[in-house]
C-alpha cells in the first residue's frame, strides 16, 4: 500500500545545548523500553571502537597478499587477537594497567 512502518525517532539533547546533537531511527516494537532503545542506539560506538582497534592496533589493514586463503588467515588471526584482548580487558582477575 506504499506506507512505511512506524518507527521511533530518538534524539539526544544534552543540557546546555541549543539543539539535539544526535538522532537515531528504530523500527523496534512500540513496547520496547526506552532504556533498551538508548542502549542499542549507543552500541554503534562500541562497533566503531572495535573496528578501529582491529585496524590500527592489531593490523587488520596490513595485509598485502594476493590470495583469498592468505587474506582469510590474516583476518582470522586478527579477529582471534582482538577476542583475546577483549577477554583480557573483561577479566576481573587481571592486574590493572600501570
Amino acid at each position: 500500500d506504499g506506507s512505511l512502518p512506524e518507527c521511533w525517532l530518538l534524539a539526544e539533547w544534552p543540557p546546555g545545548q541549543a539543539e539535539p546533537t544526535d538522532y537515531w531511527l528504530s523500527t523496534l516494537p512500540a513496547d520496547t523500553p526506552l532504556r533498551d532503545l538508548v542502549r542499542l542506539a549507543k552500541i554503534r560506538w562500541r562497533i566503531e571502537h572495535d573496528y578501529r582497534e582491529l585496524k590500527d592496533g592489531l593490523g587488520l589493514d596490513h595485509f598485502e597478499g594476493r590470495s583469498y586463503l592468505g587474506w582469510h588467515r590474516h583476518v582470522t588471526l586478527t579477529a582471534l587477537a582482538q577476542a583475546f584482548c577483549t577477554q583480557l580487558r573483561y577479566d576481573p582477575k587481571a592486574p590493572a594497567p600501570a
